[in-house]
């Protein structure tokens, strides 16, 4: 047998090298590789048992779904966990992924059996948490475990319905070399787990830990081998989180469901817009309300913006819950096409709830909020907005306008601001002043000049 080499691996994108690199030339991160040792294995035959099977065989066999009762977390989903998947939940640490998987396994054990296998904490620890929530059931089986080996043992034993994996980045695999968490053991386990799920047909969710810039930790191939990938989000100094599903392959990707944190745990909210509107004030000048849309649901978002003259000779430029790339090309546009001027102030954006957005739609709402900061002046309180900003000052449409003033009218807005197709039908409740460029929603939200902020520039149409 060969003697069992050593190769560098980078953690965050899986490119391997013979020795160690300080830049990832793939990816471009710095300081991420790791040795690995890698032992030729002997060729093994392959394997007999597979036979094929022809699609309208296939297509007959229905997929049945484990339905947990929680409403956000079924939509997600698409209306449930279907048998025999695996399921990939990542999120920043202390976001509730463990408190909204141990609520999950108590209520799937009301129609079958749960195995919980924890690797970053004791059973002792997980039960503690469980009876603090209100959701210890005899129906779960707590497993202390880091083996995946000794994970699957129990499962083909017990055979549960589903199988909890707390989390990605601790359990090994004996058979492969690498500390826990590596690139080569997190695919490597991943892939004993998806060989699990099918061949057992045992629903199987995971959780992974998320990296510096967002990502699930590991290379991309582990999103490809899993059936869905859902981000948990939100700030842990906020009560609002919020559960995005990026890839499903038995429903909609995009979908969103709305959690709140409670001293009980994740509480589902039905009516979102309701909740992230609670106490704005709408005579405050930088207020503006974005009519979003986040899967199959739209809700309303408030977006705050404030303006102060800047004491330094490099003024700020603060966004949180909006890409700063965006706030940069809003102020670039409002500059340029309507003569505002923003070079000797500090800026400072905000998403009311810890929501982020990334919609090309609240592109609109944040000028306007901007627009409104720099002159002193409040919008309209009954006014939505949304619209995607063209460098050109154009305003375009954007999909599914009559969802989002219905969601307004149902929230008590009166009147919308936005770009929408001109033969769309529309609901009556929402006056909406369709505006082509931002000079004109400016117009329509009864906003000046600001002239008073303005130190240079002059007007242009655009």
């Amino acid at each position: 047998m060969a003697k069992p080499r050593g190769v560098w691996r980078c953690q965050q994108c899986g490119n391997a090298q013979p020795r160690w690199v300080g830049r990832c030339p793939e990816c471009g991160d710095f300081g991420t590789y790791v040795e690995e040792a890698e032992a030729a294995r002997p060729p093994r035959p392959p394997s007999s048992r597979a036979r094929p099977v022809s699609l309208s065989e296939a297509c007959s066999e229905r997929e049945q779904r484990l339905a947990s009762g929680i409403a956000e977390l079924d939509r997600v989903l698409g209306g449930g966990l279907v048998e025999g998947s695996l399921v990939l939940i990542g999120g920043e640490p202390g976001v509730g992924k463990s408190t909204l998987l141990l609520q999950a396994a108590a209520a799937y054990a009301r129609t079958g059996g749960v195995l919980y296998a924890t690797g970053e904490e004791s059973a002792g620890q997980v039960a503690s948490r469980a009876a603090r929530l209100g959701v210890a059931c005899p129906g779960v089986m707590l497993l202390a475990e880091a083996d995946v080996a000794a994970i699957e043992a129990v499962a083909r034993e017990r055979r549960p319905s589903v199988l909890v994996i707390d989390s990605m980045q601790t359990v090994t695999d004996p058979d492969l070399a690498g500390a826990p968490g590596t690139v080569g053991q997190v695919r490597g386990c991943a892939a004993r787990l998806m060989r699990l799920a099918k061949g057992e047909n045992i629903s199987t969710i995971v959780v992974g830990h998320v990296t510096k810039d967002g990502t699930i930790a590991g290379p991309r191939a582990v999103e490809h081998l899993v059936d869905a990938v859902l981000y948990f989000e939100g700030d842990p100094h906020h009560a609002f989180r919020v559960l995005r599903g990026v890839k499903n392959r038995f429903g909609p990707a995009g979908e969103v469901g709305i959690f709140e944190m409670s001293a009980e745990g994740l509480d589902g909210v039905g009516q979102p817009s309701g909740a992230l509107l609670v106490g704005r004030d709408g005579e405050v000048a930088g207020s503006a309300v974005l009519a979003a849309t986040e899967g199959s649901r739209a809700l309303l978002v408030e977006i705050q913006a404030l303006v102060t003259p800047a004491f330094l000779q490099v003024p700020r430029r603060l966004a949180v819950g909006v890409e700063s790339g965006r706030l940069l090309q809003t102020l670039a546009v409002l500059e340029r096409r309507t003569g505002r001027s923003f070079g000797r102030h500090d800026v400072y954006v905000s998403v009311a709830g810890g929501v982020r957005l990334a919609e090309p739609a609240a592109d609109l709402p944040l000028a306007l909020a901007l627009a409104g900061a720099l002159a002193d002046e409040p919008l309209p309180a009954g006014l939505v907005s949304f619209g995607e900003v063209g460098l050109t000052g154009e305003v375009r449409p954007v999909p599914r306008v009559p969802d989002r003033l219905r969601e307004a009218a149902a929230m008590g807005f009166s009147s919308a601001v936005g770009g929408a197709p001109a033969r769309s039908e529309m609901p009556e409740a929402v006056s909406l002043t369709r505006v082509r460029t931002v000079g004109e929603a400016l117009e329509a939200a009864g906003i000046g000049s600001g002239a008073a902020g303005c130190h240079g520039g002059v007007a242009q149409s655009p």
